[in-house]
């Protein structure tokens, strides 16, 4: 009922904020005609944005680049991004397209027009945005699950260890090591892939060591590097702390514990928006109290059936009120947390950030429900060690004659307790791994409170310009399986650069894969070409951001399918290229 009531007044009372940078103004204004040709191009953000050696990229009004000084963040705002601009800048209309990196560590993009003089006859084309890569972003993906996974396994079970004192460490060695090696490993994979993921290019650019400088400045470059440090650190003091006192172990794994946690903090969500220091600490806390939960449960469950001897009955009752402290951290921040991605109560289920924080509650209160179970069956395993720690009263009557047997039924009665037990900190530790799943994503999920502050930043995307060009195109080899269908999208379709993308069909319809893929163009009537598209796979489709068209006419395109070794197929079609 208290929760409820919290929840209601944190959201009556939401005021409007954001998480992913939106773009807030921009100088020349998007659409704007000025009478003399601007020195600077300067973008400013709903929040502190990162820059990449390609943040400005703008086209003139004959649809070709406009070469540019490197972009910088103007004099102490580092939520303004600008550009100088060549001084001989033409009549027309220009097209600026942006690309940076949020606080949260997200790409973000968009593009706008403004005019010199007068608006061109014909507006210019919006340029080919940076797409995400699909390869990059499931490897990038897959690697912040793996990250929090071996962060809650590592500081749980050393929270465990430490805090509830099970008698036999033995079984906790190997979640130990485990964990810091996923965890030191992963991190050094995110830090390789960080580049391409913020350039939206595929894996094989992350071997390209001249944007290693820029990824280290960036914020969550220094906090990736903060990680690796970190924890070499820690595997470099561990053979010191093990002869100090048990108060200094304690106050360094919390010291460790706390900078690990920073290294996520500073570099997500919390590190933007509203309320910036409450929400960093609330997610440091909120971190913690889940590994010390989940992780502690897998510490749990390997004790008990790991171990030499059953864990005692006063460890699983440490690990009962940490347990129990964590979860009361984890709703407390986690309300916050809520309140802060959310700022309404339609959000949960007309945004993607809503349903997926919808799903993770309903998650938590399942796992909430197996951790009730499981201190219900600590209570049970309580009795009879009470029982047997607690004599007779002098002159009591003592037990009734039987069988040698009866004296073993207390012990015996553990048993039960125990296989539930189990059974109950299992199905915890399954649920917990689907939460951090859940919670992954939702790291991931442009927030609601973003999301519509967003809604009313200029739309970034350039208005009233013409769509791009589709086609189907069939293709057939003459062998089994050798035919299907090739969906090519050409954006903008116009003279200039222009983005092509190929998605090629099997015989039945389905998505199919192909060892090559090559698409020309040729203008008979002028004598050029052929062009070659340069397509390059990008795992499950064939794109190209570079297709330069000089001429305007009727072109010939020919798409080569190569579907094995020795069997290919070449297309041709025509295609219409206008200014």
């Amino acid at each position: 009922m208290l929760l409820g009531t919290l929840l209601i007044l944190l959201l009556a009372g939401a005021a409007p904020a954001s998480a992913h940078a939106a773009l807030r103004a921009s100088d020349p204004e998007d659409g704007s005609v000025v009478r003399t040709a601007p020195t600077h191009i300067t973008l400013t953000f709903t929040e502190s944005v990162g820059l990449l050696e390609d943040s400005f990229r703008i086209y003139g009004p004959d649809n070709r680049r406009v070469p540019m000084a490197e972009p910088e963040h103007a004099a102490g705002a580092a939520d303004t991004a600008r550009a100088a601009l060549p001084r001989d800048l033409g009549e027309g209309t220009y097209t600026v397209a942006w690309r940076v990196v949020s606080a949260d560590s997200h790409p973000v993009s968009g593009a706008f027009t403004f005019s010199v003089g007068k608006p061109s006859p014909t507006p210019p084309a919006a340029p080919q945005d940076h797409a995400e890569h699909p390869v990059t972003k499931s490897l990038y993906d897959t690697g912040r699950y793996l990250a929090y996974i071996a962060a809650a396994l590592l500081l749980g079970t050393a929270a465990f260890a430490a805090l509830c004192r099970p008698p036999d460490t033995g079984p906790l060695r190997a979640p130990l090591l485990f964990g810091w090696w996923t965890l030191l490993v992963t991190t050094a994979a995110l830090l390789i892939l960080r580049a391409p993921y913020e350039q939206g290019t595929s894996p094989g650019t992350a071997l390209d060591v001249s944007t290693f400088p820029d990824t280290v400045s960036g914020r969550p470059g220094m906090a990736l590097l903060s990680r690796l440090a970190l924890l070499l650190t820690a595997a470099l003091l561990l053979p010191v702390l093990r002869n100090r006192s048990p108060r200094t172990r304690v106050t360094a794994g919390a010291a460790f514990s706390v900078a690990l946690a920073l290294t996520w903090a500073s570099a997500e969500h919390a590190s933007a928006g509203i309320q910036v220091p409450v929400a960093m600490t609330s997610s440091v806390l909120h971190l913690l109290a889940m590994a010390c939960w989940t992780g502690g449960l897998t510490a749990l469950l390997l004790t008990l059936h790991r171990a030499r001897t059953p864990p005692p009955y006063d460890t699983v009752a440490r690990f009962s009120r940490l347990a129990l402290t964590s979860v009361t951290v984890l709703v407390v921040t986690g309300a916050y947390q809520s309140w802060r991605g959310l700022g309404s109560w339609s959000a949960l289920t007309e945004t993607a950030y809503g349903r997926t924080l919808a799903v993770k509650l309903a998650a938590t209160v399942f796992l909430l429900s197996a951790a009730a179970l499981s201190r219900r069956w600590t209570a049970l395993q309580a009795r009879p060690a009470a029982e047997e720690r607690v004599p007779a009263p002098v002159g009591a009557p003592g037990p009734p004659p039987g069988p040698r047997t009866t004296h073993m039924t207390t012990v015996e009665a553990e048993a039960p307790h125990r296989r539930a037990l189990r059974r109950s900190v299992l199905a915890e530790v399954v649920v917990a791994v689907a939460v951090l799943l859940v919670t992954t994503v939702l790291t991931g999920t442009l927030p609601s409170r973003a999301e519509a502050e967003a809604a009313k930043a200029p739309e970034p995307q350039v208005a009233g310009l013409p769509g791009a060009q589709a086609l189907t195109v069939p293709y057939d080899t003459g062998t089994p399986g050798g035919s299907g269908t090739v969906q090519l999208t050409m954006d903008p379709g116009r003279v200039g650069e222009n983005g092509l993308q190929a998605v090629v069909f099997g015989p039945q319809g389905a998505l199919t894969s192909v060892p090559e893929l090559r698409v020309t163009f040729t203008l008979p009537a002028k004598d050029v070409g052929p062009v070659d598209a340069g397509l390059t796979d990008r795992g499950g489709y064939w794109a190209t951001n570079d297709l330069t068209l000089p001429l305007e006419g009727d072109w010939t395109m020919r798409l080569t399918v190569r579907v094995s070794d020795i069997d290919q197929v070449t297309v041709e079609r025509g295609v219409r290229i206008t200014r």
